[in-house]
């Protein structure tokens, strides 16, 4: 399941829901996210955006 440091929803009227670290799973129905909120269900998906930030290793 990916992880996801932020998560943008764009829904189909072109609104945007935002999450911060949370796991989630596309599906065919839309998308269930995870986060420390609990669980969401999200059906009304046009688009996501997902960004994981990973630290550089040197």
């Amino acid at each position: 399941m990916p992880h996801a440091d932020t998560l943008t929803v764009v829904h189909h009227d072109d609104t945007r829901t935002r999450f911060k670290d949370v796991r989630y799973q596309l599906h065919r129905d839309g998308i269930r996210i995870w986060s420390e909120e609990g669980e969401h269900d999200v059906t009304d998906v046009l688009m996501t955006e997902a960004y994981r930030q990973r630290e550089t290793k040197q």
